[in-house]
């Protein structure tokens, strides 16, 4: 079995619900906010990739490059039935949907820009939204960051084969979006998980290590237990 077809093998199917809202942590709200504006760039993903499927690829890809759309659109439902629960933040909306536009524009290959938002954005902020959220924003991004997981492991099996690697502009870019992400939190903050440093150090080593040794608490992050919600909020696994 090729490497592309043992991750598609990983797969667990899940539906999106409708959350009832929770309570965020104290002081993370701002933050809370725009993460979820960020959803935005869901969609915009899935079409790096289908643009990618529309160049030279490897072929043995392609099965789960196409699975792999499918997941950003789940993920931008999901995530938007939480954001309507949570009420929206006009201001940052539009922000965030300036930094999309931004990264649809931007020259580098689609699959690196798919595989850098991913990589040093997505898991970044998934890990932020089990640490601070309510029960269903902890759900919603643990299902997504097992999705996550297996996109960042193809796409960087397709650069690789490519032999691309992203631009200095694009990395500014990237960073440009995650200090405007965590902006609002402190970089004093005696909680790690509201110190502004914590998170944008993390999408650093994400970026240039390919791994972020601080965030393997989210292995431990707090989970919604059965009483927190009722199974109507529960995503439906298949």
């Amino acid at each position: 079995m090729n490497p592309y077809d043992k991750l598609l093998h990983r797969k667990r199917k899940w539906t999106p619900v409708k959350p009832t809202k929770g309570v965020l942590l104290d002081g993370s709200e701002e933050a809370i906010y725009r993460a979820l504006a960020i959803r935005h760039m869901e969609l915009p993903v899935g079409s790096f990739i289908t643009e990618t499927l529309s160049k030279e690829v490897p072929e043995i890809a392609r099965t789960l490059l196409v699975d792999n759309v499918k997941d950003e659109e789940r993920h931008d439902l999901a995530l938007g039935y939480v954001a309507d629960v949570h009420g929206l933040d006009e201001k940052a909306e539009n922000e965030a949907k300036l930094l999309r536009d931004a990264w649809i524009a931007h020259p580098d290959h689609t699959i690196l820009k798919a595989l850098v938002a991913e990589r040093a954005i997505f898991f970044v902020i998934l890990p932020f939204n089990r640490f601070c959220g309510d029960a269903a924003l902890r759900t919603v991004s643990a299902d997504i960051s097992r999705d996550e997981q297996i996109h960042v492991a193809c796409n960087s099996l397709v650069c690789a084969d490519l032999g691309l690697r992203p631009s200095t502009s694009l990395d500014k870019l990237r960073k440009a979006t995650i200090n405007w992400i965590f902006e609002p939190l402190k970089t004093t903050a005696n909680n790690k998980y509201l110190n502004r440093k914590f998170w944008t150090d993390s999408s650093d080593r994400l970026m240039y290590e390919g791994k972020a040794p601080e965030l393997s608490d989210t292995k431990r992050a707090r989970m919604p237990a059965f009483f927190e919600h009722a199974n109507t909020n529960l995503p439906q696994y298949s």
